[in-house]
C-alpha cells in the first residue's frame, strides 16, 4: 500500500506531463530516456522526504573499486542535484569465490515543506536537473576523449 504522499506526488508528476508507474514501495518516474524510482514518506518532523534512485545501468567489479572510487569522488564534486554510489550487487555464488560486483547509481534527496503547488514545482524542477546532471556527468565521463580518470 503506498502511503498517501507518495500517492499526491505520483498524480501531480502525471497531471504535469510525465509517465509515472506504482512499483512496490514507491514510483518509476520516466524522464526523458531514463527511469527515476521516486520513494516518498512523511518526515516526522513535518514536511516530506523524497528519496530518487537512478540506476544508471553500469556495473564493476572489486578489483576496480580504487580507480572507480576516485573517478566518481572527482564526478561528485560537480554534482549539485545528487550523488554517484555503488551499491553491492546480490549474485548467486553459493563457493562466494567470486568478486564482488557493484552497480553505480545516481541518488539523490529532496525534503518538502508540504505537497503545495510550489513545492510539487520544485520537486519536478529538482526530478528534472538530478536526471540530466547526473547522466550528462556519466555520459561524458564515459564517452568522453580521456575516459575516467582520478
Amino acid at each position: 500500500m503506498t502511503a498517501p504522499e507518495l500517492q499526491r506526488i505520483m498524480r501531480a508528476l502525471s497531471d504535469s506531463g510525465l509517465t509515472v508507474e506504482a512499483i512496490e514501495d514507491g514510483a518509476l518516474v520516466q524522464h526523458g530516456e531514463s527511469r527515476v524510482a521516486l520513494f516518498a514518506e512523511a518526515d516526522p518532523q513535518g514536511g516530506v522526504m523524497v528519496r530518487l534512485h537512478l540506476d544508471l545501468d553500469l556495473y564493476v567489479e572489486e578489483d576496480s573499486l580504487a580507480d572507480i572510487l576516485m573517478g566518481m569522488n572527482l564526478m561528485n564534486q560537480g554534482l549539485d542535484y545528487g550523488a554517484l554510489i555503488l551499491d553491492p550487487v546480490d549474485e548467486e555464488d553459493p563457493a562466494g569465490d567470486a568478486p564482488l560486483t557493484f552497480a553505480v547509481l545516481g541518488r539523490a534527496v529532496l525534503w518538502l515543506r508540504d505537497l503545495g503547488p510550489d513545492e510539487l514545482a520544485r520537486l519536478r524542477e529538482h526530478l528534472r536537473r538530478f536526471e540530466a546532471e547526473v547522466t550528462g556527468a556519466v555520459e561524458r565521463t564515459l564517452h568522453g576523449s580521456g575516459g575516467l580518470r582520478a
